[in-house]
């Protein structure tokens, strides 16, 4: 895995290609944990020597993936979500931890913070940091990595819809999940 500073990032978006789902194991907090229990089962999740983990199907993916025909992969529990996989492929920490302290060097509200990506993300796009992703995108993100926001706006895919699809109802995701999957 090689980490790069975000002032090298021109812009991201999540692709949901499903690689952070299908690739990483998740640590979940204590409330995370519990959550998903309560929701879904203990069999949902893994416990380690002094960790929790979100449970891996047999193809080694998380189990709340959902993967459509069109190769598109969306989160099951977008709602209760846990914090890393919001992060993802952001590192956000008080050190840099992954050099270059200089480009990855991230000022708010008084605080400074380090802003690494996983460059093996597809969403990522090199270049000069464009004024959305520094106003916007990493806004969003340090406010999840500190507590500040829960809810995902700008860092969660896209879902766009042929115009044929849409009507003059409100489409709901949860719906076509259900009719695909019979119940998440």
């Amino acid at each position: 895995m090689l980490f790069i500073p975000w002032r090298y990032i021109a812009d991201w978006k999540c692709v949901a290609c499903g690689l952070c789902c299908k690739t990483y194991s998740v640590v979940l907090s204590f409330p995370e944990w519990l959550s998903i229990v309560k929701n879904f089962g203990v069999d949902k999740t893994v416990s380690g020597l002094d960790k929790f983990f979100m449970r891996r199907g047999n193809d080694g993916s998380c189990v709340f993936l959902r993967q459509f025909s069109n190769n598109m992969c969306l989160c099951g529990i977008q709602q209760m979500k846990p914090k890393a996989c919001k992060l993802w492929p952001f590192k956000i920490s008080t050190k840099p931890k992954f050099g270059h302290g200089n480009e990855a060097v991230y000022s708010y509200a008084g605080n400074k913070l380090y802003i690494y990506a996983d460059s093996t993300c597809r969403g990522l796009r090199y270049g000069r940091p464009s004024w959305e992703f520094t106003d916007y995108t990493l806004k969003e993100l340090v406010e999840i990595a500190l507590g500040l926001r829960n809810n995902q706006s700008i860092t969660t895919a896209s879902i766009s819809f042929p115009q044929s699809c849409v009507s003059s109802r409100i489409f709901n995701a949860r719906n076509l999940l259900v009719s695909h999957y019979g119940s998440i």
